[in-house]
C-alpha cells in the first residue's frame, strides 16, 4: 500500500469516528429529552439503539487494528491510531451512559427535585463531548485545556445537585421506599452525567497526546 493511500485510510478512520460521535451525542440528547419528559417510548428507542453504537465501536476497533498491522506506523501516525482507539472506547461508554439515563426514565414515577436542572447539566455535558470531538477533528490541542476547565464546572454543578438530594434524605430521616427510589435515581443520574464529562476530558486528553505527544491531561 502506498503512503498516500495509507494517509487516506487514516483520514477515513477519523471521519468514521466523527460519525460515531454524532450518533452517540444524538442518543444522549434523546435520552435527556426522554428523561425530562418522562417519555418511556423515546427512552426505549434509545435503549434499543445501543446495539448500533456497539457495532460501530467493533467496526472501528477492527479498522484500528488493521491500520496498525498494515505499515507498522511510527511517531504521529501511531499516536493517532492509538488515541483514536481510546477515543472510540470513550464514545461507546458514553452510549452506555445514555442507555442508563433511558433506563432511569422508565423507572421514574415522580419528580421531587425541581431545583435540580438535569436538562441544563445534561446539555452542558453533551456540548463538552461535541467540543472534545471538534478538537479531535481539527487537531486543536489548545482547546483541550478549555475542555478540562469546563468539566470542572460541570463537576461543581453535579456536586451541588448531589448535596440537595442528600440533604433532602437527611431532612426526611430516611423516608419511605418511594423516596429512596427517587433519591437513588437522581444520584445515579447525576453520577452518570458527571461520567459523561469525564469521558469528554479523556477524549481531549488523547487528542492532546495525539497532536503534541503531551500526556498532561491523561494523568
Amino acid at each position: 500500500m502506498s503512503r498516500t493511500e495509507y494517509q487516506h485510510q487514516l483520514e477515513r478512520l477519523r471521519e468514521d469516528v466523527l460519525e460515531m460521535s454524532d450518533v452517540v451525542c444524538q442518543r444522549l440528547r434523546r435520552a435527556l429529552e426522554a428523561y425530562e419528559r418522562t417519555d418511556e417510548d423515546l427512552a426505549q428507542r434509545v435503549i434499543d439503539g445501543d446495539h448500533e453504537i456497539n457495532q460501530l465501536y467493533l467496526d472501528l476497533e477492527s479498522d484500528c487494528i488493521d491500520l496498525l498491522a498494515l505499515q507498522q506506523p511510527v511517531a504521529g501516525d501511531l499516536r493517532f491510531i492509538a488515541s483514536t482507539f481510546k477515543i472510540i472506547t470513550d464514545l461507546e461508554r458514553i452510549g452506555d451512559l445514555a442507555v442508563n439515563l433511558a433506563e432511569y426514565t422508565k423507572r421514574a414515577r415522580r419528580e421531587r427535585y425541581p431545583d435540580i436542572d438535569i436538562a441544563h447539566i445534561g446539555t452542558e455535558t453533551v456540548l463538552l463531548v461535541e467540543d472534545a470531538m471538534a478538537a479531535y477533528a481539527t487537531n486543536d490541542a489548545d482547546a483541550t485545556a478549555d475542555i478540562a476547565a469546563t468539566d470542572d464546572e460541570i463537576d461543581s454543578l453535579c456536586e451541588r445537585a448531589s448535596r440537595i438530594v442528600v440533604l433532602d434524605l437527611v431532612d426526611t430521616r430516611g423516608g419511605d421506599d418511594a423516596l429512596l427510589e427517587d433519591v437513588s435515581r437522581m444520584l445515579l443520574t447525576i453520577r452518570d452525567l458527571e461520567r459523561v464529562g469525564d469521558h469528554a476530558v479523556n477524549i481531549a486528553a488523547r487528542t492532546l497526546y495525539m497532536v503534541d505527544n503531551d500526556d498532561e491531561l491523561i494523568y
